[in-house]
């Protein structure tokens, strides 16, 4: 048998919605970017300025995927999209930021660090202006050298990227 204070309780919730609901007083929250009329957008292909040849297509994949989800947005081709994402991967650099030595031997590296350096813009293509960029946008991702690869490291890194992207463009919207 249930108590009398939850009986109290569940009333007043009851009547409390209800009340909300014949005044007209509704509360809710929308997703999006925050730009009236934006509903689609385009992830086109990354320029790629290293020799690393994978590294346009690893990030445009990671891209394609996350941004247009993320905010709220429908992915659409690059001539009908309202907004376009546009990227130069300038610089791709491994270090071994973490190392051990020992004596005169070779010293034993631990960890290392892969940093993604790029260009984005993210342009309103109805008004033909820049919404957001970052010319010098960075992102690291480590990886240990013992149980791990690099490919860990340029995920991670590629990670990042997606979220400082996400987090400029918010900034403005």
């Amino acid at each position: 048998m249930s108590s009398p204070s939850r009986l109290t309780s569940g009333a007043t919730s009851l009547a409390l919605l209800l009340a909300s609901v014949t005044t007209g007083c509704f509360y809710g929250f929308s997703s999006g970017t925050g730009l009236s009329g934006v509903d689609t957008m385009a992830v086109t292909p990354c320029e790629n300025e290293t020799r690393r040849l994978e590294l346009a297509t690893e990030l445009y994949d990671v891209m394609f995927q996350q941004l247009p989800a993320r905010l709220g947005l429908q992915i659409a081709g690059e001539d009908v999209a309202d907004i376009i994402v546009r990227c130069v991967i300038r610089d791709y650099v491994l270090d071994t930021p973490n190392f051990r030595t020992r004596g005169e031997e070779t010293p034993e590296i631990l960890q290392r660090q892969v940093t993604v350096r790029a260009a984005v813009q993210i342009i309103d293509q109805r008004d033909r202006v820049v919404l957001w960029e970052d010319r010098s946008l960075q992102a690291e991702g480590q990886y240990l050298e013992a149980s791990e690869n690099e490919e860990i490291g340029r995920a991670e890194a590629f990670q990042l990227l997606v979220q400082r992207i996400l987090d400029g463009a918010q900034s403005n919207w």
